[in-house]
């Protein structure tokens, strides 16, 4: 079974977290070689759902997309196009998420789940429901924009939050550490993506953030 990713600079240093490097994968660099394999898994799908173009049409290949940002449906109709049999399931390809041993998968075109049975990249599979932020991402990234408005308000500090998080919930890590390895642009875009497509106040960005974001680009 050939397998073929395509992946921006953190999602690559993320796979290789989670497996390594070794013969069970290759690295591509665009969308053109899909067709040449059996497993496509696209990591830079959020940012580039114009991807789904070179993907319509091949039902030999099994895609599986990173799609917290954008959902795999979303993208066939902002690009006019429609489904037609491609197998296709969204992923939780956010680092600190992609690289553990659960995968947060979503199936938004109800296909035989089987499917991705023969993929051992991971140990088991959560399946959850084809929408703007997943699970974990859009609860994760809800507390670290609430942490940021605790830190803009001067109540405490950045460190005193991480720690009081960590005792207090039992999490693995504070949610500025969290933000700060899963990228804070990923936090960032998530959290504007779950905003536009909710509008729900808890998830509109803290200006602390917005303007670490800003300048993290720059």
């Amino acid at each position: 079974m050939q397998t073929g990713i395509l992946a921006s600079k953190d999602t690559q240093a993320a796979w290789q977290r989670l497996v390594g490097e070794n013969n069970a994968y290759t690295w591509v660099q665009d969308t053109q070689t899909a067709k040449n394999f059996d497993v496509f898994i696209d990591l830079t799908f959020d940012y580039n759902t114009q991807n789904i173009q070179a993907y319509v049409g091949n039902t030999h290949t099994l895609f599986l997309l990173s799609a917290v940002n954008a959902t795999p449906e979303s993208a066939f109709l902002e690009h006019s196009l429609k489904h037609q049999g491609e197998k296709i399931f969204g992923i939780n390809a956010v680092p600190t998420f992609l690289e553990r041993s659960t995968l947060e998968i979503s199936n938004p075109f109800n296909l035989d789940t089987a499917l991705v049975q023969q993929l051992t990249f991971w140990e088991k599979m959560e399946w959850v429901k084809s929408r703007v932020g997943m699970v974990t991402p859009r609860i994760v990234f809800m507390i670290i924009n609430e942490a940021y408005y605790t830190w803009q308000e001067g109540t405490a500090e950045k460190s005193d939050i991480d720690i009081a998080m960590k005792l207090g919930t039992n999490y693995p890590k504070g949610p500025f550490e969290w933000s700060d390895a899963a990228g804070i642009h990923h936090v960032y875009n998530t959290l504007l993506a779950v905003y536009n497509d909710t509008l729900e106040e808890r998830y509109k960005i803290c200006p602390a953030l917005k303007s670490e974001w800003i300048h993290a680009q720059i």
